[in-house]
């Protein structure tokens, strides 16, 4: 069965509090212990010289056992309050979020 990588790509709002974003990269990586068959979890600030990240502040990867994992997780409560913080925290609000999933055998 394929595992599921989550990409999740946001634009944080110049006026968000880096304290207040660090807690967010906290709260998603505490999932990890809260959620069965979440995997892996990386996620942080834009690093890279290439300056692709078109306005984009902050990403992070989650690694799922498979996709009814994954499917589980979405509408999870503890999922929703962080999704809930981050969203209020966003340049536009949810228009400050990509989200990628893609499938594959032996991550």
């Amino acid at each position: 069965m394929p595992q599921v990588k989550h990409v999740v790509l946001m634009r944080f709002r110049t006026d968000a509090l880096p304290s207040v974003i660090d807690e967010v990269f906290v709260d998603l990586a505490a999932l990890k212990d809260i959620i069965p068959g979440m995997i892996d979890f990386s996620g942080g600030p834009y690093s890279s010289p290439e300056g692709l990240n078109k306005g984009f502040t902050h990403g992070f990867v989650m690694t799922f056992t498979d996709a009814a994992t994954r499917d589980s997780y979405l509408p999870h409560p503890e999922h929703e309050k962080v999704k809930i913080k981050i969203v209020s925290l966003l340049e536009g609000g949810i228009e400050g979020v990509v989200a990628f999933d893609w499938e594959r055998e032996n991550l």
